[in-house]
């Protein structure tokens, strides 16, 4: 089997932690490194969070690499009200046995990216440490087989202000950069992954497995569907993170459009929108693939 080379770029949070328990257990994946950034909370704790993911998945080959604490030019925002405060939700944390790669995440990109050209980045949380690598070494960006993430919305508004979807409102400036690349690049917002549910019988299917791994997500997904009911009124969690991995593992199981998808960078109150437009602009090129659909089972 071919495997498929690909570094993971996140904020673990309650959804990059469940995605990261996919993704480690995915034998059709060779997992070049984990890349974190602050976002859900502080990069201290997404980097500790990513590491006591890789443990208790027994992946210590797999390196991660702390990044970018802050984003390019906004004031940070984080979201511990959705992922408690350790970002892990109700999980019991640790101080993971693996240690950190003395390596910071921009310098890992560039440099794995310069050696080979078939990589591919899975983003699920602010795209500050891609879009940094970009600005130091723009010549990578040919280099990079595809971008596959999570963030933005159009019909479904926004999820930390009434237009902008969190990743990309923690750092509209990077994910503008990222897009503006002519990387190939496949973009899940909140009109693929509202369809995506944990429901209680989802998550049922999930604990029976019975592995470390499966009883954490379990967990995970239990936290979460209490803070969106309590929060947002639903039964049932989105998630988020887990829907471009999913594409990248099955593409069968999502459906997309191209589109020309540009950010707002200025708006007092529409910073962080994603303008997704199905037409062709006037240069005839889209910069997206747009899930518009999901498998969800």
């Amino acid at each position: 089997m071919t495997r498929s080379p690909l570094i993971i770029d996140c904020d673990p949070g309650v959804d990059d932690a469940v995605m990261l328990a996919l993704a480690f257990g995915s034998p059709e994946l060779d997992l070049l490194g984990v890349t974190v950034a602050g976002g859900n909370v502080d990069i201290e704790l997404t980097a500790r969070n990513a590491r006591i993911l890789r443990q208790l998945a027994g992946r210590e080959d797999v390196p991660v690499h702390a990044g970018c604490p802050a984003p390019m030019l906004r004031e940070p925002v984080a979201a511990a009200e959705f992922h408690g405060a350790s970002g892990l939700g109700s999980l019991e944390v640790f101080e993971p046995a693996g240690k950190l790669s003395d390596v910071h995440a921009v310098d890992f990109l560039i440099r794995t990216l310069r050696a080979r050209r078939d990589v591919s980045i899975l983003i699920t949380g602010p795209m500050t440490n891609l879009a940094t690598a970009l600005v130091m070494a723009p010549d990578i960006a040919g280099a990079i087989r595809q971008v596959a993430a999570m963030g933005g919305a159009r019909s479904e508004g926004g999820n930390i202000t009434a237009s902008a979807e969190f990743n990309i409102f923690a750092d509209p400036h990077a994910a503008d950069i990222v897009l503006r690349a002519g990387i190939p690049t496949l973009l899940a917002g909140l009109d693929a992954t509202h369809q995506v549910r944990a429901t209680k019988e989802r998550i049922a299917q999930v604990r029976a497995n019975g592995s470390p791994m499966a009883l954490a997500s379990a967990q995970l997904l239990d936290f979460s569907a209490g803070v969106e009911r309590r929060i947002v009124g639903w039964d049932a969690p989105p998630l988020h993170d887990a829907v471009p991995l999913a594409w990248m593992l099955a593409p069968g199981l999502v459906e997309t459009r191209p589109a020309t998808v540009r950010v707002e960078t200025r708006g007092d109150l529409t910073l962080g929108h994603t303008a997704v437009e199905f037409r062709e602009n006037r240069a005839g090129v889209f910069n997206v693939d747009w899930v518009v659909k999901v498998n969800a089972q």
